[in-house]
């Protein structure tokens, strides 16, 4: 027996040391390439006036355009420091417009001349950083780079994309405070940056930008969420998986006629509810779970007709769960389990007779399994908060401790076996509806769904049919995701990990769906010149009876096509978007949802 036992300790060994399916990059490497990149930028951190005119190019080209794209895509391939696919194996030569991942069209102010008009390295494994040149871009429209290991910052020079109206960096290792050059793109409606390490606080600008979807789970964003949150006319904003407290501004009643999907998962935000979420007529997924949120339930949910999938568990939540709640017309999910709830509707459980799924593990409900015990419950029943006392409801009562996660491993980044992106783990990340403008002459592929749920018990299962609008923009038709079945799992303490590598495709939860094919959204504007297939959104399904899992990080997306427009329904249908104009060269569709990018596979990537 012992001599098995080594023969499968040695085995367990060699294969360990065998090359994986994925190429990881250390945290000696990753400074290697940042330093690089460092080194290479001028004093200002921008491109010098008139750099174009100091390189020397010894080949013709058709454009000015087109030469300072070829002055871009040379600068970038010197600074890759791994290209395990070779995928930039083909960028020598003029004809920049063959080069892999590089999609070209005619110009929108020149009908005569061809420009680089979008650029797609989703799930390609590469390592290296952005260099400035890529500021010569001007022309393009979409820069989509999820599930690769890019080090480093994002370069200034990215202001000068005058007409990008998609920008996906998320699943990478990008650093620093958040990248405030992408407040300076005008034409900018979807924004992804999950699934990196940036950190500090938000700057309030980001919502007075015109964006469609903001995705900033899984990085480590810290202090307070601007007040001015209402201004921004998002149909998505995804939270979750940061350092964020402080309470849900006021504001964000503003958004009622323009928001379908927000998530605030696994944060540290406190106090009461606000009553004005009543407002928020149209969303379709509100996610507040696992954080520290008091007081009662406001009576103002009541109004939100729309909304289908609602999760406050995890929480330090009082009172009584009313019945007008548990009977809005179109609620799939409520799950309000982990909380201190001392009383219940008998329309808030669980029949065989109803199409809704509740969850109320946990609380302190009489007659009811799995409650907490009567120790716990009664210093923090016995003691309610009252939320009109203050603006930011701090709770009188004693707040139960809560678990404390592990400290997360050191992120590496995502195993890629293929091309193809990692499946996703559950997390809380919506892939929320966004309208988008007609369909661009270039399309990247799109990609699959986000929103894959944390790793504890499956709740909520990402890829559910909800919320998914009917027709992508600009893509073509995106594969329809069935809703995950519900699982019956004990409660799992709430952990804050992210998902393995993905932006990856849907497990329960509704953090944050791996990001597979990262879609790229943009919304209420007519789309750049070249946009990638939107994908459909689908909200998570909701969790059945299986207590909040303590981690939901939405794994990043992997192919990012452009989110569709939201639409309630349950089921998520799949909708073919109009054909491509036989003009252009579009990148291989791949089925695709607004949701977030596939977490990596390295645990605490």
């Amino acid at each position: 027996m012992q001599a098995l036992g080594c023969l499968f300790i040695l085995f367990l060994l060699l294969f360990s040391s065998q090359p994986s399916f994925s190429f990881t990059l250390s945290q000696a490497e990753a400074s290697f390439i940042a330093s690089r990149q460092l080194l290479a930028l001028p004093e200002n951190g921008d491109l010098p006036h008139d750099y174009e005119y100091e390189i020397d190019v010894k080949v013709t080209f058709a454009n000015s355009r087109l030469r300072r794209a070829y002055i871009a895509l040379q600068a970038w391939k010197k600074a890759i420091y791994s290209d395990p696919y070779n995928v930039t194996g083909n960028w020598v030569g003029p004809n920049v417009c063959s080069y892999n991942g590089v999609f070209c069209s005619v110009a929108a102010d020149d009908p005569q001349a061809s420009v680089v008009a979008g650029v797609d390295l989703n799930n390609a494994d590469i390592a290296g950083f952005l260099p400035l040149e890529l500021g010569h871009m001007t022309d393009l429209s979409l820069f989509h780079v999820n599930s690769n290991r890019f080090c480093g910052i994002v370069p200034k020079s990215f202001s000068k994309m005058e007409i990008l109206h998609e920008l996906d960096l998320s699943n990478n290792r990008f650093v620093g405070p958040f990248p405030e050059v992408v407040l300076s793109i005008p034409k900018l409606k979807y924004l992804d940056i999950r699934y990196n390490d940036f950190e500090g606080p938000l700057p309030p600008e980001l919502f007075d930008k015109d964006l469609d979807a903001i995705f900033l789970n899984d990085n480590r964003f810290e202090d307070t969420i601007p007040e001015n949150l209402g201004n921004s006319p998002a149909s998505v904003i995804v939270f979750a998986n940061n350092n964020l407290s402080g309470c849900i501004p006021q504001s964000i009643s503003k958004m009622k006629h323009t928001l379908n999907e927000i998530i605030f998962l696994n944060n540290h935000l406190s106090g009461c509810l606000p009553p004005d979420i009543g407002l928020l007529e149209n969303v379709t997924v509100f996610i507040a779970a696992s954080n520290s949120f008091s007081g009662i339930l406001p009576k103002s949910l009541s109004s939100m007709k729309s909304l289908e999938l609602l999760d406050v568990s995890d929480n330090h939540l009082t009172g009584f769960v009313p019945e007008n709640i548990c009977k809005l017309p179109s609620l799939g999910n409520f799950t309000f389990s982990y909380n201190y709830f001392k009383g219940e509707s008998p329309a808030c459980v669980t029949s065989k007779q109803m199409d809704v799924v509740f969850d109320d593990t946990s609380n302190c409900l009489p007659d009811r399994p799995k409650q907490k015990t009567s120790k716990t419950c009664m210093p923090v029943v016995n003691r309610p908060v009252d939320c009109g006392k203050s603006k930011c409801a701090g709770s009188s009562s004693p707040l139960p401790s809560r678990p404390t996660p592990p400290d997360p491993p050191h992120r590496e980044s995502p195993i890629v076996r293929t091309r193809s992106p990692p499946p996703p783990p559950p997390v809380y990340s919506p892939p929320p509806p966004v309208s988008s403008p007609p369909p661009p002459p270039v399309h990247s592929p799109p990609p699959p769904p986000v929103y894959s749920p944390p790793p504890p018990p499956p709740v909520y299962s990402p890829p559910p049919p909800v919320h998914s609008p009917p027709p992508p923009v600009h893509s073509p038709p995106p594969p329809v995701y069935p809703p995950p079945p519900p699982v019956h799992s004990p409660p799992p303490p709430p952990v804050h990990s992210p998902p393995p590598p993905v932006h990856s495709p849907p497990p329960p939860v509704h953090s944050p769906p791996p990001p597979v094919h990262s879609p790229p959204p943009p919304v209420h504007s007519p789309p750049p010149p070249v946009h990638s297939p939107p994908p459909p959104v689908h909200s998570p399904p909701p969790p059945v009876h299986s207590p909040p899992p303590p981690v939901y990080s939405p794994p990043p997306p992997i192919y990012s096509p452009p989110p569709p427009p939201p639409s309630p329904s349950p089921p998520p249908p799949a909708h073919s978007p109009p054909p491509p104009s036989p003009d252009f060269i579009l990148p291989p569709h791949i089925g695709f949802q607004y949701s977030s990018p596939p977490p990596p596979m390295f645990p605490g990537y």
